[in-house]
C-alpha cells in the first residue's frame, strides 16, 4: 500500500516527520506540501502514480474536505485501487502504519477511531494515569 499525503503548507511533511519519529523510515508515504512553491498537486500526483505498481493499493490523504488540495486529489480517483481520505490527522496515520493493505470496512473503522481522538480534554473528568503509555 502506498500513501500520498498533501496539505496546505507543511502539515503533510509534519505528519510524515512525526510518523518517522514513532516508526522509523516510512518509505510507503509520499508527501506534498502545497502552496509553498510553484509545484502543483496535480504534477506531484502524476509523478507519484508513475511509482505505483499494478494492483497496488493507493490511499490519497488530504488535509481538508472540499479544499483545493482535496479537489485536485479527487481528479485521480479514476485510478485503480485508489481511495481519497479527507481530514488527515496523526491518529489516522498511526492506524495505517505498517499495513500492506486495508479493506473499506477497516478504513471506515480507522476513520471513526481517528475522529474520537479529536476531543476536548477535561482534566477533571479524565482518569488517565501519568504512568499509562499513551499509545
Amino acid at each position: 500500500m502506498k500513501l500520498f499525503v498533501s496539505s496546505h503548507g507543511h502539515l503533510a511533511s509534519g505528519l510524515k516527520s512525526s510518523m518517522e519519529i514513532l516508526y522509523g523510515r516510512c518509505d510507503n508515504i509520499t508527501v506534498f506540501d502545497a502552496y509553498v512553491d510553484e509545484r502543483s498537486v496535480q504534477e506531484q500526483l502524476k509523478k507519484f502514480f508513475e511509482t505505483v505498481n499494478e494492483g497496488e493499493q493507493v490511499l490519497l490523504i488530504s488535509d481538508l474536505y472540499g479544499s483545493s488540495v482535496n479537489q485536485a486529489m479527487s481528479l485521480f480517483l479514476d485510478r485503480p485501487d485508489t481511495t481519497l481520505i479527507a481530514g488527515a490527522n496523526l491518529a489516522l496515520m498511526i492506524g495505517l502504519a505498517g499495513r500492506e493493505c486495508i479493506s473499506r470496512e477497516e478504513l471506515n473503522e480507522l476513520i471513526a477511531q481517528s475522529r474520537e481522538m479529536l476531543c476536548i480534554v477535561d482534566l477533571e473528568k479524565e482518569t488517565i494515569s501519568q504512568e499509562e503509555d499513551f499509545f
